[in-house]
């Protein structure tokens, strides 16, 4: 009989090497002959790597889709995403008709500081990475509402928190830095959640400068003068009554500045802090910062020098412009070299999940969406919800503990189970989709699971621990008139998902 008992004993023996649970095993993992590797024959090919890191995590068809366009057309489709249909995430996000509302028609919607847009956002947020066609498009914008965070909730934002992210965020996805960093200075989420709303001539608030440069530009080069002298060019820099932007001379502290370099005559206008954003994005230290935090989310979590070298040149000769900096980062030798160096976030492994098993959205409503939504709650890793400006980590070491993995472990389960969410729609068959032909052994079953959900097969050892849960051995036979299959196969499945191999992207 499987018990919630042997199911965790399993779950242990199974990933006893987990790179979410060892500090730097995600870097070894790929390294032949250390925990967690994949054996040398069975090293991810360009394809599958590139999907694994590209988008929320491959399917079946996405895979089929890049092996017959090759990385470079793969590249080609993907950003052109506007070529791409998507009714099953457009469909869904009629659902959520606050998502991406204007701040005039969330006012007219939801009473003052209610947390219903924030809820639709996050819900938005799940629904896309799942379920969209245009993955890589989903992926740099999750990126990108990183690097210029802004949390939701948090306060005072209730009413423009989607609007930023549709008219900043989405809008500049694959566009030039320079006009989504200008963008966010002046919208009134940004100005909001780092306090310039506030900023008057005779107290400068120093917040929004601060971050500018420290977050979402330069880094730790400036001085305190730079942070003072920036903060009075911002100031003016406001929001009206009804919720929207509005530049207030009147509130200007006037005066030459000089920040980083940069000189103004700093006169009541936005031409200054429209200069000074042009400025910071082109900066050399800029382009260096966001070629490291690109390398991190794609490549390692210790970006490798050479590629941060490459890219920053890339991004400094195309004016800022990201797709250029995202071919050259895809095609790089040190990208290719990188499969098994990075480890899954909880919110990529619970989406990574969802599209491995096929499974579906509900036909209607988003109670569904609802329990996504919450489960990140749970692990701390729910779309937008950081609460500090910096955004997430992305490292392994950060989401690694004990209580994080069991997390991993109950979601795989109610997934693969169908318990939680019920409402997701999900293949009549589910063993049957992920391995159409069953195998002679059980041995066999569970190498097929683990080739359909990871790429490769499992350590024997670990195929062993998996398969204690129903009492088998690797060389038991299997056929399908055998009674205890059904009962199993969930749990089989959940516990490939658990494994060391599906924790990597």
């Amino acid at each position: 009989m499987t018990t919630r008992r042997t199911l965790i004993a399993a779950a242990g023996a199974a990933t006893a090497a987990t790179v979410l649970g060892l500090p730097g095993a995600a870097r070894a993992a790929a390294k032949p002959g250390t925990a967690g590797a994949a054996p040398a024959a069975e090293k991810p090919d360009a394809i599958a790597h590139l999907l694994r890191r590209a988008t929320f995590g491959p399917t079946p068809a996405s895979l089929a889709e890049a092996a017959g366009l090759g990385v470079a057309g793969w590249l080609d489709r993907q950003l052109s995403p506007a070529t791409i249909a998507d009714p099953q995430v457009d469909s869904l996000l009629t659902r959520l008709p606050l998502a991406g509302a204007s701040i005039p028609a969330v006012r007219s919607k939801i009473k003052l500081h209610s947390y219903e847009a924030f809820g639709q956002l996050g819900r938005a947020a799940v629904a896309r990475a799942a379920w969209s066609n245009r993955q890589l498009f989903e992926v740099i914008a999750q990126f990108w509402g990183n690097h210029l965070h802004v949390a939701a909730p948090s306060s005072g934002v209730w009413d423009s928190r989607s609007d930023y992210e549709a008219q900043v965020i989405r809008k500049f996805t694959f566009g030039k830095f320079a006009d989504m960093l200008k963008a966010s200075m002046k919208h009134p989420a940004m100005l909001t959640y780092l306090d310039n709303r506030t900023s008057t001539k005779a107290h400068p608030n120093e917040n929004y400068a601060r971050e500018l440069m420290e977050l979402h530009t330069v880094g730790l080069i400036y001085t305190e003068q730079d942070v003072a002298q920036a903060a009075r060019l911002l100031t003016g820099m406001t929001v009206a009554k009804d919720g929207v932007y509005q530049y207030d001379a009147a509130r200007h502290a006037g005066g030459a500045v000089r920040v980083l370099g940069f000189t103004d005559p700093n006169a009541a206008t936005e031409a200054g802090p429209h200069a000074l954003a042009g400025y910071l994005a082109r900066h050399p230290a800029t382009a260096e910062r966001i070629a490291t935090k690109l390398c991190v989310r794609f490549v390692a979590d210790e970006a490798p020098a050479s590629l941060v070298t490459k890219l920053a040149k890339v991004y400094l000769a195309n004016d800022t412009a990201i797709v250029p900096v995202l071919r050259a980062l895809f095609t790089s030798a040190e990208f290719a070299a990188a499969a098994g160096r990075k480890a899954r976030t909880p919110f990529e492994d619970m989406i990574a999940t969802i599209r491995a098993l096929g499974l579906g959205p509900e036909t209607s409503g988003i109670k569904a969406l609802d329990a996504l939504y919450n489960a990140m709650v749970d692990a701390g890793n729910a779309p937008f919800r950081w609460s500090p400006p910096n955004g997430y980590p992305d490292a392994a070491s950060v989401w690694a503990s004990p209580s994080s993995f069991l997390l991993r472990c109950n979601l795989h389960l109610n997934l693969a189970t169908g318990w939680y969410p019920s409402q997701l729609t999900r293949p009549a068959d589910l063993l049957k989709s992920l391995v159409p032909a069953l195998p002679a052994t059980y041995g066999a079953l569970v190498d097929a699971l683990a080739v359909r959900l990871t790429g490769v097969k499992l350590p024997a050892a670990h195929t062993a621990a998996v398969l204690s849960v129903a009492g088998k051995l690797p060389t038991s036979p299997l056929t399908a008139t055998d009674k205890s299959l059904a009962g199993h196969a969930p749990y089989l499945i959940a516990l490939v998902l658990n494994s060391p191999t599906f924790q990597l992207r």
